[in-house]
């Protein structure tokens, strides 16, 4: 386990996200009149920051030091988030309730009408919801959609789930919960994403008669935890190759496409990465496929079971890429917002009535890490959508009608709206502060479930 990659790909993906995320409220706030005391990057104490007043400077600034309008930009110890701190904004940040017993500054949140305050404590999820449609956009311009011209079912391991459930080779899925499935993108959304929380009937062709087999969800596999069902036509391909190392030494390239290791023919990464753990120190015969060429090469696993390289998997079988135009890739990516934001509305339904485990739902620092490792590993190109797909996440999340979160400071400012006047600033801090200690409550359940779950 690459735990510096893991920090890595965790802190560009959270500072990036983050960045967007405050730049929304700082540029809102900026553009309405209102003083931005603060700039921060994470929580907590303040590591290093920037101000014209007393420029570059690391550690904490004075109790008594005024910014006279000029914003500090920092960077702190928690990296879980960031803040921009405006003049005369209730918040978590507010420590003396004093300060708004005065009448307020003409630069202060406070003294803005409710369209401003809107605009501003809005414009944080409006910057997570342009940054996700932008990615859609440019990926699907970019690079079109993959569609896998299959359903049909490939290799079963003897022994695995797939086997004890009744499912065999060559079987060809027509339906998932009575969903017509016609290619294999179709086939992994309808087991992993549209039917989350619920069992699963898979109907299928088997020769010349149709069967259903009935899944359970409790026995389908995490998709980080092993394979399910496998399509056909595909096989272990080599991503990366370590300079000096036994896969090297014998020969091994990046793009290479296992097909035999030790006269066993392979299917999944899975089945290599086991051959090789378990012929330590024992020379394999192997036959790989490069390009049009099959060649026949021999490698032996060190001490440890390892040859020194990344295995993922490819699909050798016939690909189609639907290509957009520039028009047809920002409907595209506003159909990908559509599809996204219905399902995380529809698992958070079925998290509330138990259908689906929190700990399965939600995912943590760890999580994130792990996943954007993952997809960064895949190139650039998954990194972003993953990219994408939690900046939505935020979006959704953040508008939450929660204490602390943009939701439960939106509905506070609505109601001052609706009755004329502001809410009392003691009932406010004190809930901000209830707000505070329950989503660190959340956070810590979230992080222990992600431990749980390494």
């Amino acid at each position: 386990m690459d735990y510096v990659s893991y920090i890595i790909y965790f802190v560009i993906t959270i500072a990036i996200l983050v960045f967007i995320h405050e730049f929304g409220h700082f540029a809102a706030a900026k553009l309405s009149g209102m003083r931005a005391d603060i700039f921060a990057i994470g929580f907590g104490k303040r590591l290093f920051g920037y101000n014209k007043i007393s420029g570059f400077t690391f550690g904490d600034l004075p109790k008594d030091f005024d910014g006279k309008g000029y914003t500090d930009y920092r960077v702190c110890l928690l990296p879980l988030g960031g803040f921009v701190k405006i003049a005369g904004m209730v918040d978590e940040t507010t420590k003396d309730e004093t300060i708004f017993t005065r009448e307020p500054e003409e630069y202060e949140f406070r003294a803005k009408s409710t369209p401003k305050k809107m605009f501003v404590i809005t414009a944080g999820v409006l910057m997570n919801l342009l940054l996700a449609l932008l990615i859609f956009w440019g990926v699907s311009y970019y690079k079109g959609k993959q569609i896998t011209k299959t359903t049909t079912i490939g290799h079963v391991a003897p022994q695995t789930t797939a086997d004890s459930l009744g499912f065999r080779e060559e079987d060809k899925i027509l339906s998932i919960n009575g969903t017509p499935v016609n290619n294999w993108e179709e086939v992994r959304a309808g087991i992993y994403i549209h039917t989350l929380g619920e069992d699963l009937r898979l109907k299928l062709q088997r020769d010349n008669s149709v069967e259903e087999i009935f899944v359970p969800r409790s026995r389908i596999p995490d998709e980080n935890e092993g394979v399910f069902l496998v399509p056909e036509d595909v096989r272990p391909a080599i991503g990366e190759v370590v300079p000096g190392s036994p896969a090297e030494k014998g020969g091994i390239k990046p793009g290479d496409v296992f097909l035999k290791l030790n006269n066993k023919e392979l299917f999944t990464p899975d089945e290599a990465i086991k051959m090789i753990s378990s012929n330590k120190n024992k020379e394999l015969p192997l036959v790989v496929l490069r390009g049009e060429d099959t060649l026949n090469l021999r490698v032996t696993p060190d001490n440890e079971g390892k040859i020194g390289l990344r295995i993922g998997q490819v699909y050798t079988g016939e690909i189609e890429y639907q290509e957009f135009g520039i028009f047809e890739s920002f409907l595209y990516g506003w159909g990908e917002i559509e599809r996204m934001t219905n399902l995380t509305f529809s698992m958070l339904g079925k998290v509330f009535t138990g259908k689906i485990e929190f700990g399965k739902a939600f995912g943590g620092p760890i999580r994130i890490a792990q996943v954007a490792t993952s997809s960064a590993e895949q190139g650039f190109v998954n990194f972003l959508y993953f990219l994408a797909l939690l900046s939505l996440s935020l979006a959704i999340i953040n508008i939450m009608p929660f204490p602390v979160l943009d939701g439960g400071h939106l509905i506070m400012i609505m109601i001052e709206g609706i009755i004329k006047r502001e809410i009392p600033i003691k009932v406010k801090i004190a809930i901000q502060n209830a707000g505070v200690v329950l989503l660190l409550l959340l956070m810590a359940f979230i992080i222990y479930n992600d431990i749980l779950n390494l």
